[in-house]
């Protein structure tokens, strides 16, 4: 089953932290000096926080599989709309090693569907992605691990 994704860029993460975690019931699940995330089941989300924004509020939303068929079903959907997609295999970003897709939706909002294979102890690594889709043969960050818009925008 799938699992919505949001992630935030947050000034404080310590007051983040526990405003989330009364909002939740529950502690992260994951929690590092720089970022934390609750893998929640009701609602099925993957909420995550990190101080590594330009500023404050929604980084980019997603959907994370949690298998290949999932990951292949979301991606096709994602390659069927007439937008330009960003194709990531072994990925390090949040903490996670990861292969990913991503658009920019009409109004510039980044999303990704993800699959992630295993943990790392860094927040991200952008030397080992491999782009099959994209606009600048650069991958450019913003926040997070998301591409820039140039890289990946709305027709």
């Amino acid at each position: 089953m799938k699992r919505f994704h949001v992630n935030l860029s947050v000034t404080d993460l310590s007051k983040s932290i526990d405003f989330y975690s009364s909002l939740f019931g529950i502690q992260p699940t994951v929690e590092k000096n720089d970022y934390a995330k609750w893998m929640l089941d009701d609602p099925r989300l993957n909420f995550s926080i990190s101080t590594h924004g330009t500023q404050s509020g929604i980084d980019h939303v997603g959907i994370q599989a949690e298998n290949e068929n999932e990951f292949n079903e979301i991606r096709e959907r994602l390659n069927s709309v007439e937008t330009q997609v960003l194709e990531q295999t072994d990925v390090t970003c949040c903490y996670a090693q990861s292969t990913k897709s991503w658009v920019h939706d009409p109004n510039g909002i980044a999303w990704e569907t993800f699959l992630t294979h295993g943990e790392t102890t860094t927040y991200n690594d952008m030397t080992t992605h491999t782009s099959q889709r994209v606009v600048n043969e650069e991958l450019e960050s913003s926040s997070c691990c998301t591409p820039s818009s140039t890289n990946c925008n709305p027709s």
